[in-house]
């Protein structure tokens, strides 16, 4: 009889286990594709650019050089982002 109740026990947890491992793979298959935004990142690489030219002439020689590399990282991201795009494009042949 224990060895009944047990076994019920173990197959309902393993059943349930296996329930709950599922669902994250389900909703991870729905989630929405992340796009770019060119020209709302330009814009963004622009003000940076211009903020490190005004830090600099300022004698902030230090937060110029953390603005221009932020803009550079961001302009790193926007030509990986379009580059991808064009790839995703292209047929396979």
């Amino acid at each position: 009889m224990r060895r009944r109740i047990s076994a019920l026990a173990l197959t309902a947890a393993l059943a349930g286990g296996a329930l709950f491992a599922a669902l994250p793979a389900q909703t991870a298959t729905a989630a929405p594709t992340a796009t770019c935004k060119p020209a709302e990142m330009r814009n963004d690489i622009s003000a940076l650019r211009s903020k490190a030219q005004k830090l600099k002439r300022l004698g902030e020689p230090e937060a110029a050089r953390r603005a221009n590399a932020q803009a550079d990282a961001l302009q790193r991201k926007l030509d990986a982002c379009v580059n991808s795009e064009r790839n995703s494009s292209k047929r396979w042949s």
